[in-house]
């Protein structure tokens, strides 16, 4: 059974950091894309980056210089780390295999 777990959300000021994990199991995780989503209250479901099983890294335009998304093979698991927090990216992330959605972990900054 395919399964993704996220972890690390919360509430941050703006200006601060948050590092998203998930990890994964059922399959394997060293051979596949691993991408990462977010939800905003009211809105559609948008991708927010990505890592193929190479390691190559792709981001939106809003995410560039600020988001950083990493494997550890080892782990089964995806990061993301998140600097420089906006308001505007209050939203519920999720991570993505081809098999599989994990449950989502909620995002807020606020002051």
């Amino acid at each position: 059974q395919v399964q993704l777990v996220e972890s690390g959300g919360g509430l941050v000021q703006p200006g601060g950091s948050l590092r998203l994990s998930c990890t994964a199991s059922g399959y394997i995780f060293r051979d596949s894309r691993m991408d990462w989503y977010r939800q905003a209250p009211g809105k559609y479901r948008d991708w927010v980056a990505g890592i193929s099983a190479d390691g190559t890294e792709t981001y939106r335009d809003f995410a560039k210089g600020r988001f950083t998304v990493s494997r550890d093979n080892a782990k089964s698991t995806v990061y993301l780390q998140m600097d420089s927090l906006k308001p505007e990216d209050t939203a519920v992330y999720y991570c993505r295999s081809a098999l599989a959605w994990g449950q989502g972990t909620q995002v807020t900054v606020s002051s």
